[in-house]
Formats: structure tokens, sequence, C-alpha cells
């Protein structure tokens, strides 16, 4: 059933963070109704393998017709929830903002996820991931020093600092209402999120730990933290931050009585020890250094792809990734002892429309108009 079994979401549509938030929703048990435009055409929907629709109900409509508004108002009545993803102003002048929705549902949390946010110089401007975490500062750390900053697409931005953090803002929203029968809106903008995702590196920061010089910082110019490829050309991820733990690195690796790894937190040797770990590293295949390495506690890791993460011991005794009609996806988190979530099939656009119509109070000749599509 989930943990979030009762609750009702109206999800409209769109790309990226919003409809992932309403998979973490759904995931945990609420009952989420994606509201998809008749005749979708938009390049990023992927149908029957758009893993950020499962265990959504789906309703087709065009929402240009004033019967469609009524019936999604209609829905509204009796939803604890809202999620749109659209620019600031569409929702209003599809006659569906806040104000109107609010008014149909006082109890109502109307969920607004966009990159800017929906006041500022650039609200209204186009945008993608990169370029929201690169005016928040997220960017700026992901690179060494001399390449150009380059992160793991819609992880920090979309994803980070957009979906989980409306979310949560959703969810904090929801339990406030259900308290006081007073709902409102959540402006989740991924410039807001991922900015604030930054607030352990500041820390770091206003500690002296981590300049704001590329490859200079205790999580990024360590010679004993960091990426290396080995001899196969397969990856590696070393972690060893504290002493204990770069002790023990240094000690498997042959070199604890090496005079050049004795002071291992000495900037000033970062750049030349890192040399030296890269043609060490490259000597062997992954299968040595995975041999010698993993499951010690000189934190270290392989660097795998999706597909080999899933064949991992690990991975696999956890069941994180599992393939479910012949699409790879990971498996909701986090976990719960209780309720756990039980993620879903991914529907066919529209499939729930006449059975989400009808739970709205709509009669068979309204549901009938609605889901009958029109000849362009």
């Amino acid at each position: 059933m989930g943990v979030l079994d009762g609750i009702r979401i109206i999800e409209f549509a769109g790309i990226g963070p919003a409809p992932f938030c309403g998979m973490l929703l759904a995931d945990m048990g609420a009952d989420v109704m994606l509201i998809e435009r008749s005749g979708n055409k938009d390049m990023m929907t992927m149908g029957s393998k758009a893993i950020v629709n499962r265990g959504k109900r789906s309703l087709e409509l065009n929402l240009k017709d004033p019967h469609a508004i009524d019936a999604v108002l209609r829905l509204i009545a009796t939803a604890d929830g809202l999620i749109e993803g659209m620019r600031p102003g569409v929702m209003e002048r599809l006659g569906l903002g806040p104000k109107v929705c609010l008014a149909q549902n006082p109890a109502l949390v109307f969920g607004r996820m966009t990159g800017w946010g929906q006041e500022g110089p650039l609200a209204k401007a186009a945008g993608h991931d990169i370029n929201y975490i690169a005016l928040s500062g997220a960017l700026w750390f992901s690179g060494l020093a001399g390449t150009v900053p380059t992160a793991a697409p819609t992880l920090v931005g979309d994803l980070g600092g957009g979906a989980l953090y409306l979310a949560l803002g959703m969810l904090g929203a929801i339990l406030h209402a259900k308290r006081t029968g007073s709902g409102q809106v959540v402006d989740a903008a991924i410039v807001d999120g991922s900015a604030n995702l930054m607030n352990l590196m500041l820390s770091a920061h206003a500690a002296g730990m981590q300049p704001f010089a590329r490859g200079t910082g205790i999580l990024d110019g360590p010679h004993w933290y960091g990426s290396y490829v080995c001899a196969d050309d397969v990856c590696i991820s070393i972690g060893a931050l504290e002493p204990q733990f770069n002790a023990l690195l240094f000690q498997k690796l042959g070199l604890s009585d090496d005079p050049d790894f004795s002071s291992p937190y000495d900037a000033k040797q970062w750049g030349r020890l890192r040399k030296r770990l890269t043609a060490l590293f490259a000597q062997q295949p992954s299968t040595h250094w995975i041999a010698l390495l993993e499951g010690s506690d000189a934190c270290f890791a392989p660097v795998l792809n999706p597909e080999q993460a899933m064949s991992h011991p690990h991975m696999a005794a956890r069941q994180i990734y599992s393939r479910q009609s012949g699409v790879l996806q990971a498996a909701p988190a986090p976990r719960f002892s209780l309720t756990p979530s039980a993620g879903g099939t991914i529907p066919a656009s529209g499939a729930h429309g006449r059975e989400i119509l009808r739970s709205a109070g709509l009669d068979e000749a309204e549901i009938t108009h609605l889901t009958t599509p029109t000849v362009s």
C-alpha cells in the first residue's frame, strides 16, 4: 500500500523534475493522476519507457477545451496536492492557477517546479539543468583544476535540487494542510535547491578546507580522493578522506614506507602524488584493484554503468536494479520497514481516463466527450 496510501496527487505531464517528483510520491503509495496532453509530440516524451510515470494513473485531456478545465477542477476538489512544471504564467492562462485551484480546494498543496523560480529577472527564460546549476554555484566544483566543469546530467539540478526539494516541500505542506486545513503554494526552483545543496561544501569552505579554486580543496584536490583509469581502461574510485582510511589505502598499495606519502594532507604535494597514483593504477587491470581494495576501509569502488551495477554482488543483494517489461530501472528509495514502496507499472497514455473522470462524478456523456480523440 505504501506510506502515502490515501494521498491523492494531480500531476500535469511535463519533462524532467516534475514527473520525477510524481514518481517518488507514487512509489510511496500516493494515487498520482497524470494529466497528459492529447496527442503530445514532445521530443522528450518516452511513452512506455518513461520510468518516471510508473505507478501513476493516466488521463489524456485537451486543456484548450473548457469542459476539460472543469473536469480538472472537479478532480482538484478531492486532491491533496498538485504538481506542475510549466513556465511561470502558463497554468494561470489555462485557468488553473493557484488562486483558482485553492478557491476550489482550500487545503490543496500547489507544487510548482521551475528552473529559475516564479519570480526574478530570469523567471521566464528557457534553461536546462546545466544552466541552473551553473548559476547557483553547484557546477563550480565539478571538475579538476584546468578542466571544464562537467556534472552528471540531470542529477544535481533537475533531480537533486528540483524533484527532491519539490517532493519534500509538498509532503511538508500536505502535513501542514492535514493539521490546519490550509493549503499553499510550494515554489520549488532548481536554482534554489541546487544552491541549498551547496551548504555542506560552503561549511568546508568556511572552515578553510575547500577554497573557491578548483582542484585545491579537501574534496577535489587530494590524490587519495578521485577516480583513476586501470590497465583495462576501466575506472575505479577512491575516497580515503580520513587519516585511518588513507593510511590503510597506502598500506594496501605498498606505499606506507614511501616518504612521499607520509604527509597526505599537504596540499602542495597533491598534484605530484596524483600523477604517481595515476601511473600505479594504470599498471594493473581493474580486477586486480577490486580484489585488493573492495570491501576494505580503503574507501574504494569500481566505476560502473547501470547495467554493470545491476550485476554487482552488493547491488544484486539489495535488488537495486531490475528489468520491468524490458526497461532497466532502479527500485524505489528509501526503504520502509512497515509500508514498503512498490514502484508499479508504466501506464499507457490515457489508460485510466474513464475511471478517473468517473471518480470525479462526471456522467458518461461528459466522459465520452473528453476521452474521444478529436480529428484534426
